[in-house]
């Protein structure tokens, strides 16, 4: 079992920046690729970006690619979300995922990924 926990998340007004942190417990956290996710009221949960359990490959929503960027930290089994640029749009709960089949292209898709943290919401005023 893995366990996440998100926070960071808060209200922030249009253009400004938000710094999301995923802290996980249980197993090897380096064994595992990391996504984060986001869902908006009335939408299904999207992808926003993963990182590789090595860390080198990382992967971008389109709607995210140039303002957000995913980092993680193993020594602080800790996986990172740093949002810059934030639109209204990006309004939604953020949760972070973990997978540990150690793909080197790390995943997309919500059902690929075992374990997931209750959520952060980030609120984009504007």
């Amino acid at each position: 079992q893995v366990q996440l926990v998100e926070s960071g998340g808060g209200l922030v007004q249009a253009g400004g920046s938000l710094r999301l942190s995923c802290a996980a417990s249980g197993r090897t956290f380096s064994n595992y690729a990391m996504g984060w996710f986001r869902q908006a009221p009335g939408k299904e949960r999207e992808f926003v970006a993963a990182i590789s359990w090595r860390g080198g490959n990382t992967l971008y929503a389109d709607s995210v690619t140039g303002r957000f960027t995913i980092s993680r930290d193993n020594a602080m089994n800790t996986v990172y979300l740093q949002m810059n640029s934030l639109k209204p749009e990006d309004t939604a709960v953020y949760y972070c995922a973990a997978e540990g089949t150690q793909p080197t292209i790390p995943r997309t898709r919500s059902y690929e990924y075992d374990y997931w943290g209750q959520g952060t919401q980030v609120t984009v005023s504007s």
